[in-house]
């Protein structure tokens, strides 16, 4: 499905009847990675999965290069969906993302599933590291961003065994656009520091990390959920960074689990 919003044209799905579930994608990813909670969920809830600017279906604004943009975009599309209030998932820069909806969007917060992500800003290593990666897209294109994130978006046990998801994620990142690459990591290296916000967020919130997570590592999900009151963590075996995708039934399970509990 696709939306014109201010002048842009926005790439989004949206399934099933009930309370909406609004799904934030990776980087360098599209909506498609979240297909197995789709096809999981839209049974009992509403699921509206969104391509950011420059990924999957959606135009790219190049002057668009902070989160709180991103944010923006995520907000207007639930407005032209007349969608006051949702519950939001959001997996490592989706993750980022959600953190800027809550600061800013609080109100619009049901409750919140923070996936292998962090609350840290990029440290100077890091900032550098994102710059050393979009020299690499300008000079040698998605292919290249490819082979450099799979070994960190996925475990060793799917690469060397799950031939088809490191290809179906390949492919997505394939056909992310290089100026949707490099808007990505400008804005992700100048995101602020969440860690004073984990203590003010007051919806009810799951924390999920692949227990073979490289990118943010379980350390990193303890430390949100130790200071979100009231929290949920949970642990994906035999799942690396994209644990949505390379373990879909536990991943499910723990959604569910969540949503049951707190009666969403």
């Amino acid at each position: 499905m696709k939306a014109v919003i201010d002048g842009v044209t926005v790439g989004y799905s949206d399934q099933g009847d009930g309370t909406p579930l609004v799904f934030i994608h990776a980087f360098p990813l599209s909506k498609t990675m979240w297909q197995p909670q789709v096809d999981g969920l839209k049974d009992t809830y509403r699921v509206i999965t969104i391509d950011l600017g420059g990924h999957g279906e959606s135009d790219i604004v190049l002057w668009n290069d902070t989160l709180d943009h991103y944010a923006k975009g995520v907000i207007h599309l639930l407005d032209h969906l007349g969608i006051t209030q949702a519950v939001f998932v959001g997996l490592s820069m989706g993750g980022y993302i959600l953190f800027s909806i809550y600061r800013h969007y609080g109100n619009r917060v049901h409750a919140m599933v923070l996936a292998d992500t962090r609350a840290q800003a990029d440290s100077e290593e890091g900032k550098a590291g994102r710059r050393s990666m979009a020299e690499v897209a300008f000079s040698e294109g998605a292919s290249a961003i490819a082979n450099l994130m799979l070994p960190k978006l996925l475990a060793p046990s799917t690469i060397e065994h799950h031939s088809e998801i490191v290809e179906r994620v390949r492919q997505m990142m394939l056909q992310t656009s290089i100026a949707g690459i490099v808007v990505d990591l400008v804005a992700m290296a100048a995101r602020p520091d969440s860690t004073d916000l984990l203590s003010t967020i007051t919806c009810p919130t799951l924390v999920i990390v692949g227990e073979r997570d490289v990118a943010t590592p379980v350390a990193e999900s303890h430390y949100m959920a130790e200071r979100i009151t009231g929290s949920t963590l949970v642990t994906i075996p035999e799942a690396g960074h994209l644990s949505n995708f390379e373990q879909p039934a536990a991943f499910n399970e723990a959604l569910r689990g969540f949503l049951t509990t707190h009666r969403l």
